[in-house]
């Protein structure tokens, strides 16, 4: 069940499935934020996001995916001209956001993560950068992790190469080589304007005129690899995904704060993600290439976590152990952990 907020007292019953065509006339920007038990980060942003307001007709929509730490109601009392939808269960990242979008109006819509922080101006210069260049369906911006330090935002599409790199540790050891570094593009330091595969899902300026012909995001991801996919059709439908630094926000949780609470699921998942996009948008044998690949690092993973837990070697050998096992047990068995 979803109940939407449009303000404190007044709760409607949404059937999701029957939203009419959006009009993307009324408003320049609606602003989605899927939140999980990120109460104060997610306070945080929304205040940074109302700070950033300036001339543009913007809604706020916040989804809360049956968060534990009260995440709804501070929404409902701190911010009631947010459009609040709740959850009764956990949809995951592309379901959620697909709840608000087809609620929302007007010609862009931000998806933006709880744990960001808005920068003065950001909204306006990315609203005015997307007027410039009418071919781009998605643009992300700078993100900074702290002061001076750019996160490296933005990456290619997965596919059996960088699952390699990724899984022998190369894309680590080399992270700066246009070579080992290619899926994270680790050579380039996101200080200039770049045409890219997938912008980050955790600032995506969404073209709805595009919306409308490629469609919402594929709920079958959970998780993960979401934001691939939607860029892979955006840009097969003749669309350019582009990264500008005109405009930035502050990633306060780089590791992911609403994953880590349940990592070893999410590390799963993780890996289930991208093997779905690589079957759906890259075919068979790209998929099995991946697979064996992970078949093999998760057992090695395993061995190695094992011997060096009984060995007492490193603080969090059995966490390790028990993400390499569960993800191995996945590929191999389909089984899932609760």
């Amino acid at each position: 069940m979803t109940t939407v907020t449009r303000h404190k007292s007044e709760k409607i019953d949404l059937a999701i499935q029957e939203q009419p065509r959006r009009d993307l006339s009324v408003m320049d920007l609606a602003v989605v934020i899927v939140n999980w038990n990120t109460c104060d980060l997610l306070r945080d942003c929304l205040r940074s996001v109302y700070a950033s307001l300036d001339v543009l007709d913007v809604e706020i929509l916040v989804v809360d995916n049956a968060s534990s730490d009260g995440s709804a109601a501070m929404v409902e009392n701190e911010f009631p001209g947010v459009r609040l939808i709740t959850n009764h269960d956990n949809r995951g990242f592309a379901a959620a956001n697909n709840q608000a979008m087809k609620l929302s109006s007007g010609r862009y819509v931000l998806l933006l993560n709880p744990d960001t922080i808005v920068a003065p101006d950001t909204l306006n210069r990315m609203i005015r950068y997307a007027d410039e260049n009418p071919d781009a369906a998605v643009i992300g911006c700078q993100v900074y992790e702290t002061e001076h330090c750019i996160q490296q935002t933005c990456f290619r599409y997965p596919d059996p190469v960088n699952t390699l790199l990724i899984e022998t540790g190369l894309s680590r050891l080399f992270s700066g080589s246009r070579l080992f570094g290619r899926s994270w593009m680790g050579d380039w330091d996101r200080r200039t304007e770049r045409e890219v595969d997938v912008v980050s899902g955790m600032f995506m300026l969404v073209r709805c005129e595009a919306i409308e012909q490629v469609g919402f995001m594929d709920e079958d991801y959970f998780i993960y690899a979401e934001e691939a996919d939607w860029c892979h059709r955006f840009r097969r439908a003749g669309w350019r995904c582009v990264f500008t630094p005109a405009a930035r926000i502050i990633h306060r949780d780089g590791g992911g704060k609403s994953t880590e609470q349940m990592s070893v699921r999410m590390y799963v998942q993780m890996q289930k993600s991208l093997l779905m996009f690589q079957r759906k948008n890259l075919g068979r044998m790209a998929w099995l290439m991946s697979w064996l690949i992970y078949v093999i690092s998760t057992s090695l993973r395993t061995v190695l976590w094992t011997g060096l837990g009984v060995l007492r070697i490193g603080t969090r050998s059995a966490h390790r152990r028990q993400q390499a096992a569960a993800a191995l047990r996945f590929h191999l068995t389909g089984r899932e952990p609760v």
